[in-house]
């Protein structure tokens, strides 16, 4: 006899894509997934602000101005996550690119949710 496990529907809201990847806040989860690099990848906010420091960390400038025989290849791994990303220098760009403009539309999201609730206070 065959079970079937029934989940419930989580729901995805896009917060930003480009066409590298996409981010989403699921608030059912209370979590965030990654779609980049043919993976789907969840992260509470504290893991995900973690990836962000640690995208922004690189020195890609510098990287690309090493002229010795090291790899173009950057291991990022968050401690106390399960995901690990080893991405080419390309990729770190295009990853800091689509966590740069999530963050940008959530400090937007958060600039008007402000403004539209202190002209309904007033």
């Amino acid at each position: 006899m065959q079970q079937t496990l029934s989940l419930p529907a989580v729901h995805f809201t896009e917060v930003f894509s480009t066409g590298n990847g996409a981010i989403y806040q699921c608030d059912q989860e209370q979590c965030w997934y990654i779609d980049f690099g043919g993976k789907l990848a969840r992260f509470d906010y504290r893991n995900f602000l973690k990836l962000k420091k640690a995208v922004n960390q690189i020195d890609i400038g510098q990287r690309l101005l090493e002229s010795g025989q090291a790899p173009d290849v950057e291991i990022i791994f968050i401690c106390a996550c399960d995901h690990c990303y080893v991405l080419s220098l390309l990729q770190v760009i295009q990853l800091k690119e689509l966590l740069d403009g999530a963050f940008t539309m959530l400090e937007l999201n958060h600039i008007l949710y402000d403004r539209l609730h202190r002209i309904v206070s007033f």
